[in-house]
């Protein structure tokens, strides 16, 4: 089997991919870890504190939080990229396994961040669209500006789909056998019509139709089992791609557990085909460049400018030319004196017309294309004067203000800074490729090891166990030695099981619970969390949804876990809304629901409609709260 891997490894590591698709792959997920660094920091006393705004345990969590910001920031534009995805995957680890986040909060996607941030760390992340790369390329003058790889080992593409999506797929297709709703074919019907789980757009059109979402519901089936198995090959990975990216995309639109649907997504960047990649790039890229650029070669600032702008025009639409060694720089510039010519950026485009000083740079933002709104903004009048008296200033002192002439000394050996995939995939693979190619193959074999250990151990086992009660010794070893596996591969690999909304979970699912106020004219009014219909309004979403819907509010729920929630939720949006808890009255309403596991038309509007009842009050004196719950027994019973 080893034998068959390495061959396998071998194959996919000589194939190369373009290291840009590992650019963009960054950037989304450094975007996607950014907005949820955000989050928290909006909701960091609801998650954090024991007692929202009383009670403050953790008053550093918004410094680390805004390190991590920071260190989000970094990995989107790619500054230093390998320190950036160490530091986001340790942030992740430690905010998972050292606070309530994970606990009482858990967003339903830490753990797959945290298996992809792993992945990370190994690929050639700073390759491409990245500051780190321009940061190299500033050190040249831009006609001796270096030519950097284009492309990486194709392996680094394929281990993070197939370990991130490939074992998750299958795994999660494992636990939906288990579903009754789900053998049914309606296991994206049935969250969708559940008032806390749907998100604000009305699908309803959609969801009334029985046979498309039993089609919806197979195809995920079908899909999630034969993905790890097909993927990889070149005729099948459009279908993979576009159903994944549908069901994802699906999933960001109608659930309001958006962060999960957009993680899922970025890995699917690395499964565009190639093809797709070259046919986009033959309708954007221009054939040829539409503006000529003539800039001093022997001026410092000039050559970083061109390096720069060289960097991120993508589309290829500006070319630069030396004035020191283009004799007589081009027809169109004949009229011009050499000295007005180096004292100025002059540009041609295709017709032949000439600009100078900030017209070129309205050009060459035109010209980039996603930059045109700075063109639009550098015409307005005002902006354009105040533009030109700027750039005036700067070009006739630019010598004094960049650096000296030792700033144009060539640089000797600079070598590329070296990351990990440098040291493993290039060096390491090259050195001793019959080396590489086996431990790869024995990395892969662990991996799936430690995967059919946490499917086995909760698709399986736990399963029978509960049901069977048998009690053996040997058996209770097992469990305790694979629960000792899945608390390493779990904290560090984010493998888990992905038993979600299954019939576990809606069985009995048949109450909400939601808030309202006594505002200081005596009103009722709803509390900006669950809403009159029974919906959980934004920004309550991703792992406050959670908290709320999974964990206060279950088929079984607890009236001591519900208190607990009840309480931090009152004092988070209670201050939030302006009310003084000092002297504060909620009312704890109930309504109830239907979660069946057959078809019936119309469930979520049925399940949007109903009347409430009080169950409750929550007044808080003094900032200390008193939660009376009597209605709770009578409604749950």
């Amino acid at each position: 089997m080893l034998s068959t891997l390495s061959n396998a490894v071998a194959r996919y590591h000589q194939r190369q991919a373009p290291a840009f698709i590992i650019g963009i792959f960054r950037v989304l997920y450094g975007m996607v870890a950014f907005q949820e660094i955000l989050f928290l920091l909006y909701f960091n006393h609801l998650i954090f504190d024991p007692i929202p705004y009383v009670d403050v345990e953790f008053p550093m969590i918004p410094l680390f939080l805004c390190l991590w910001a920071v260190v989000a920031a970094w990995l989107i534009v790619g500054y230093r990229s390998q320190f950036s995805i160490i530091a986001n995957y340790i942030f992740w680890i430690v905010f998972v396994n050292f606070t309530p986040m994970q606990r009482d909060f858990d967003g339903g996607f830490d753990l797959f961040m945290i298996g992809v941030g792993f992945f990370l760390i190994f690929m050639p992340i700073g390759r491409a669209v990245s500051i780190d790369n321009l940061l190299y390329k500033l050190q040249f003058k831009y006609a001796d500006k270096p030519v950097l790889p284009k492309t990486v080992s194709a392996l680094s593409l394929l281990f993070p789909v197939l370990i991130c999506l490939g074992f998750l797929y299958f795994d999660s297709a494992i636990h939906k056998l288990f579903a009754e709703h789900w053998r049914n074919g309606l296991g994206a019907w049935l969250p969708s019509s559940m008032p806390y789980y749907m998100s604000a757009l009305d699908l309803s059109w959609l969801l009334n139709n029985e046979l498309i979402q039993k089609s919806i519901g197979y195809l995920i089936l079908i899909f999630q089992f034969t993905f790890i198995f097909l993927f990889y090959r070149r005729n099948f990975r459009p279908f993979f791609f576009l159903v994944g990216a549908g069901l994802h995309i699906g999933i960001t639109i109608s659930f309001n557990i958006y962060p999960f649907g957009l993680g899922m997504l970025a890995v699917y960047v690395l499964m565009v085909p190639f093809s797709w990649w070259r046919a986009m790039a033959n309708k954007l890229v221009y054939k040829a460049p539409q503006l000529t650029v003539f800039y001093d070669g022997d001026c410092p600032l000039c050559n970083r400018t061109a390096v720069i702008i060289d960097h991120f025009d993508i589309f290829r639409g500006v070319l630069f030319k030396d004035l020191q060694t283009q004799s007589g720089a081009a027809a169109e510039l004949q009229a011009y004196d050499e000295q007005v010519l180096l004292d100025d950026l002059y540009a041609v485009d295709l017709s032949g017309k000439v600009y100078s000083g900030v017209d070129t740079y309205i050009q060459i933002f035109a010209k980039m294309r996603y930059m045109a709104v700075f063109s639009w903004c550098l015409r307005l009048p005002g902006v354009y004067q105040v533009a030109k008296a700027c750039y005036r200033r700067i070009a006739d002192n630019r010598e004094r203000i960049v650096c000296d002439a030792s700033c144009l000394a060539p640089v000797e050996n600079k070598a590329y800074p070296i990351d990990l995939y440098t040291r493993i995939f290039e060096r390491y693979a090259e050195q001793k490729p019959k080396q590489f190619r086996l431990r790869m193959a024995k990395v892969f074999v662990v991996l799936t090891v430690l995967q059919l250990n946490s499917s086995i151990h909760y698709g399986f086992l736990y399963r029978f166990y509960n049901l069977s009660q048998v009690e053996s010794p040997l058996a209770n070893q097992a469990r305790a030695l694979s629960n000792a596996v899945l608390m390493l591969s779990t904290t560090f690999l984010g493998i888990t099981p992905h038993a979600l909304y299954l019939h576990d979970h809606f069985a009995g699912y048949e109450d909400l619970i939601a808030i309202t106020y006594i505002d200081a004219q005596g009103k009722e009014r709803w509390l900006p969390f669950v809403n009159d219909k029974g919906r959980m309004l934004a920004p309550n979403w991703g792992r406050v949804h959670s908290m709320w819907a999974n964990i206060a509010v279950t088929p079984n729920i607890n009236s001591d876990r519900l208190s607990k929630f009840i309480m931090k939720v009152t004092a988070f949006w209670g201050t939030k809304v302006g009310l003084d808890l000092n002297h504060a009255k909620f009312i704890i309403k109930h309504k109830a629901i239907v979660s069946p596991v057959q078809w019936r038309d119309n469930l979520r509007k049925d399940n949007l409609s109903g009347e409430w009842d009080n169950i409750g009050t929550v007044i808080w004196r003094d900032k200390k709260v008193h939660i009376n719950l009597s209605g709770l027994d009578r409604v749950i019973n």
